[in-house]
């Protein structure tokens, strides 16, 4: 298992170099750069900017330099100097906006994955053992009306009745009266009565897909030899539910880790600007749509650096919960 560690991490490192290269690419192929977008953003509002001042922008800013310029520029301040460049629409470097949101990102999409998981695992086996019934029903209703409501709609839905029937403000994790006040018991409190609407909505389409995905691998576990096996030896059924079968179908549980981590970065952009949730997701689709290629280009290279770690810790915990998978 060390070796297989070793190599992993070892084979990480050209591939987050050929990521970085790419996602830089990719951040150049739109026409024109940050300053042509913010040109023609002003000549929608009917301003103007001096040529002479846009040239000198451009040069300022390094834009004038060919990509492998900019990249080299860009790579060795993150390798040499931890720093991931200067934003050209915020004026504030990378990092200061990057980690002054990642907290409350972590706090909802951690709390939306415990959600997912404490509402998907026992309706999932629930759902299997008892196939057909009325509570088999209910759950299978529930992961198709699930999945088919769109994420945003569900939001609106909730933020009409919070504010319709429980009085509560609505948008954002925090009252007015929170939102620029330093943290308390009270400010916690609030965003703790804030943040069901975010968990629901972000959750529901992950939960119906689990609740359906535990289902099926667990009915297809049920009635394979080696349950009957168990059973034959005197096993109570809920132990031996647990430890063999329900253990087995745990996996794709497991291997949401691998999506998890990239997704405590971007979360659900169209519903975190629905909601105003002061989260990376608004801020990724700002950088995009700017041009602001330091701070995309770094949103890209972090959540393509979380994929690979997060994929790593799924496979080290699927083969520890998996045998067929450690001595394949």
């Amino acid at each position: 298992m060390a070796g297989f560690i070793i190599r992993r991490l070892l084979y990480m490192i050209p591939m987050m170099f050929a990521i970085s290269v790419v996602t830089f690419v990719i951040i150049q192929l739109p026409p024109g750069d940050f300053l042509t977008a913010m040109t023609a953003r002003l000549a929608s509002q009917n301003e103007t900017i001096d040529p002479g001042v846009i040239a000198s922008l451009r040069e300022r800013y390094g834009l004038d330099q060919p990509w492998a310029v900019q990249y080299w520029k860009w790579i060795s301040g993150i390798l040499l100097r931890g720093d991931f460049g200067q934003s050209l629409d915020w004026n504030k470097p990378v990092s200061e906006l990057i980690w002054a949101r990642m907290g409350l990102t972590m706090v909802v999409s951690v709390t939306t994955l415990l959600f997912v998981w404490a509402v998907a695992f026992p309706i999932g086996i629930y759902s299997a053992v008892r196939q057909y019934s009325v509570g088999d029903y209910f759950a299978t209703f529930f992961g198709f009306l699930g999945l088919a409501i769109p994420n945003f709609l569900l939001a609106l839905v909730l933020m009409y009745v919070s504010a319709q029937y429980f009085g509560q403000s609505v948008g954002g994790l925090f009252s007015p009266t929170y939102i620029n006040a330093v943290w308390s018991w009270a400010k916690f409190g609030d965003l703790i009565s804030h943040m069901w609407i975010p968990v629901v909505v972000l959750g529901t389409g992950a939960t119906a897909a689990l609740i359906r995905i535990m289902r099926a691998n667990l009915l297809d576990e049920l009635y394979k030899p080696y349950v009957d096996m168990a059973r034959a030896r005197g096993l109570s059924e809920i132990r031996l539910l647990l430890k063999y079968p329900v253990r087995v179908a745990l996996n794709p549980f497991v291997s949401t880790v691998g999506w998890v981590l990239p997704h405590l970065v971007s979360g659900s952009v169209v519903v975190s600007i629905v909601l105003s949730l002061p989260i990376t997701g608004p801020l990724l689709l700002n950088a995009l749509f700017a041009q602001d290629m330091y701070l995309a280009g770094t949103f890209i290279l972090l959540m393509s650096m979380l994929t690979l770690i997060g994929t790593l810790i799924s496979d080290l915990l699927l083969a520890w919960l998996d045998p067929r998978i450690r001595n394949g």
